[in-house]
């Protein structure tokens, strides 16, 4: 029965878009932004990327809003990683990230 309500709940990319958009002109307001209106709006595109499927759509979607990109790699980042960022980015972020640790636990033991 569950995935018979599933198939039934249709990806509503115009709804994602609309966030992402949103989103975006956020990120980028030369003026103060409402915290809980960037909240709102952060909450609401977490539940649609979350239901959305993956497909040339939602990847069109991230390619032209950086913030939602971001904001989708953070969300699979448990089971991708840097999903969305090129490799040797990726690559050069982890080593950064052994460099800083490994220093903190040199730090700490002194």
């Amino acid at each position: 029965m569950t995935a018979h309500l599933s198939e039934q709940q249709p990806t509503r990319p115009s709804v994602v878009l609309t966030l992402a958009h949103l989103l975006e002109r956020l990120e980028r307001s030369p003026v103060a932004v409402d915290p809980g209106q960037y909240r709102s709006v952060v909450l609401h595109l977490v539940q649609e990327l979350e239901s959305v499927k993956p497909g040339e759509t939602l990847s069109a979607v991230l390619d032209s809003y950086p913030a939602a990109a971001e904001l989708y790699e953070n969300l699979q980042y448990e089971h991708a990683g840097l999903c969305r960022s090129a490799l040797e980015f990726s690559m050069s972020a982890e080593l950064r990230a052994k460099d800083v640790i490994q220093k903190a636990r040199c730090a700490a033991d002194q």
